[in-house]
């Protein structure tokens, strides 16, 4: 039986290039989004792959969700945590509900999904948790208001499960993404930028994927993903 990767947060971009990279590696793929507008048709381009609408962060969808994937494609070896929207604004500009939203997206979707899959993940004896996050999470722009708290609380769960999962054989890390991905709204706002401003999301699945087959000796809890020219 192939090993089972579940992607949650399937879009055009980061989320579909990560269930390409692990389908192409002989992995079982859920690709899970709030809708299967974009993931359905991902799933018929890919071997043993499908697409499931789940809203991440309803703990009845989240559990009736993993249900099904352990039913139709096995229990989930790899959880790649790519949700993660926001509200852009000031202080001022938003309001408590993009607040709220953009912590139970990042944070509590994050939860509920890994309290889902460990215990399958402790019961084959081994398993892989890999969050994808921003450099948002290390500091408060002015503009991320809203999206920068939630982000640092992305950042603080995943290291309290790396804490306490690692000695498990559950290898959790972290991708800070610092730069524009590659998608066609980002291009469509910036017109003028080359190629090698941006994040390309095959080259971004391809270091998620790396993480999961590092070494157990030397595993890596954070690293960071950003194009080469990127200013930090």
């Amino acid at each position: 039986m192939k090993k089972v990767c579940a992607v949650v947060g399937v879009g055009p971009g980061n989320g579909a290039a990560l269930g390409r990279r692990f389908a192409k590696e002989g992995y079982a793929v859920a690709l899970l989004a709030r809708t299967t507008a974009t993931s359905a048709t991902l799933a018929e381009s890919l071997p043993d792959a499908r697409a499931y609408a789940c809203d991440i962060t309803d703990g009845v969808a989240v559990a009736n969700t993993f249900d099904a994937v352990e039913r139709e494609l096995g229990p989930v070896h790899t959880l790649v945590y790519n949700a993660g929207s926001g509200t852009w604004g000031t202080v001022e500009d938003i309001d408590a509900a993009a607040l709220e939203n953009a912590f139970r997206v990042n944070a509590l979707g994050l939860l509920l999904a890994a309290k889902r899959v460990i215990p399958g993940m402790k019961a084959q004896g081994a398993g892989n948790i890999v969050v994808i996050g921003a450099t948002s999470s290390r500091r408060g722009v002015a503009r991320a208001a809203a999206f920068a708290p939630a982000k640092a609380a992305q950042k603080s769960l995943t290291e309290a499960m790396a804490r306490h999962l690692w000695p498990h054989n559950i290898h959790v890390s972290l991708v800070v993404v610092d730069g524009v991905v590659d998608l066609p709204r980002t291009r469509a706002m910036l017109k003028d930028k080359p190629d090698d401003f941006f994040v390309a999301p095959d080259d971004l699945a391809d270091t998620a994927y790396h993480l999961t087959v590092q070494p157990k000796s030397a595993w890596s809890f954070e690293i960071e993903a950003r194009p080469y020219k990127e200013h930090w």
